[in-house]
């Protein structure tokens, strides 16, 4: 290939990158629901097709409206989790918040008279307090809750519209993909098409195996923190365990959530320190088995990126573009994976590289 038209190609794909850098770090709270609108779109486009083919009767529209539905439903159930766990700690609490406050005023006070200073708290008095607002009915609950939502509209409303778009988007995503993608087609020269074909497959290839390496992770980080909370004799260890490994998909937020629906059904049951002790033994445990094998070996093996690379990755992207930069750091990183060898294997096989004479 002449050296100005690979120079063209290279600064081309340069000025296209930088385009789309500066649209994601100005754009990045607008585009969410789309990001995530996307990554389903395309994890479940496959499963539109094969629901197609394997009823040809089905029209197009319904196949994706089933596939969208069996969807949010798996979702929910993952939320559904949080149920059994909510009804069981709201009492606990009601019934230990007293002993709790007595066993932590306790606490601070023989901790202060080491350092010669005296903590003075009304405990009877924060405990009635606390005793009638969680025995409130649920009228009285929706003041505060409201209250809350006047001082953060614009936040609740930006979450709520999220929730509400992204099924939005991701059905019309799904409905008219295969006409997203020839659009797009359209664009490139036609004697880019086979280099185009090529390195879309390849990176179809990977990001199929990052999916697949995915849910690998959350399957195993479910049994793992399942298993692990149990020893512990957690209670609720099945649904905090479950509900942890499948909300790891959402990174950090599903991790951090879990931990504290932990740490708080930890408390409640053992009322001492055994709650820290477990929580920072299966979830560090948890975190360390993730970030440095889990992920590394099942999702960056599988995709060809050094562990290394994966938890770069991350982080930058995660600095830079915030949410939307870790939902797609993985995903981004594969495709930029695989740029990077077609452009290794031009330069190898360039003049620069072998030499005027080759």
């Amino acid at each position: 290939m002449p050296i100005h038209i690979a120079n063209k190609r290279l600064t081309l794909g340069v000025g296209v990158a930088v385009v789309v850098a500066l649209m994601l770090w100005v754009l990045g709270p607008v585009l969410v629901p789309f990001a995530v609108a996307g990554v389903l779109a395309y994890a479940l486009h496959p499963a539109v097709l094969r629901m197609h083919k394997a009823a040809p009767w089905l029209p197009h529209v319904l196949c994706v409206m089933l596939i969208e539905l069996l969807a949010l439903l798996a979702a929910m159930g993952v939320l559904f989790l949080l149920v059994p766990i909510l009804t069981r700690e709201i009492p606990l609490l009601q019934q230990q918040l007293p002993t709790l406050l007595d066993r932590l005023a306790a606490f601070l006070n023989a901790l202060l008279d080491k350092y010669g200073w005296r903590l003075t708290l009304d405990v009877a008095s924060i405990k009635a307090q606390l005793l009638t607002y969680l025995s409130a009915n649920r009228g009285d609950w929706m003041e505060p809750l409201v209250a809350s939502l006047k001082l953060g509209g614009s936040f609740a409303l930006a979450v709520l519209g999220n929730l509400i778009l992204i099924p939005v988007v991701l059905f019309y995503l799904l409905k008219d993909w295969d006409r997203w993608v020839s659009q797009v087609v359209l664009w490139v020269p036609l004697h880019w098409r086979p280099a185009y074909d090529s390195f879309m497959r390849e990176c179809d290839e990977v990001l199929g195996q990052y999916l697949h390496g995915q849910i690998l992770v959350m399957l195993a980080l479910s049994v793992f923190y399942a298993v692990g909370l149990y020893a512990f004799g957690l209670d609720l260890a099945l649904p905090i365990g479950v509900f942890t490994g499948l909300a790891v998909c959402v990174p950090y937020l599903g991790f951090g959530l879990g931990l504290i629906l932990a740490l708080f059904a930890g408390f409640l049951q053992f009322a001492s320190l055994k709650a820290l002790l477990m929580v920072a033994v299966v979830f560090g445990a948890g975190q360390l088995l993730e970030s440095f094998w889990l992920t590394p070996k099942w999702v960056g093996e599988r995709i060809g990126l050094h562990p290394l690379a994966v938890i770069f990755a991350l982080l930058a992207l995660g600095q830079l573009f915030g949410f939307v930069g870790v939902l797609v750091a993985l995903p981004a990183s594969a495709v930029i994976l695989v740029a990077l060898r077609r452009v290794r294997d031009q330069y190898f096989e360039s003049t620069i590289y072998q030499g005027p004479d080759a």
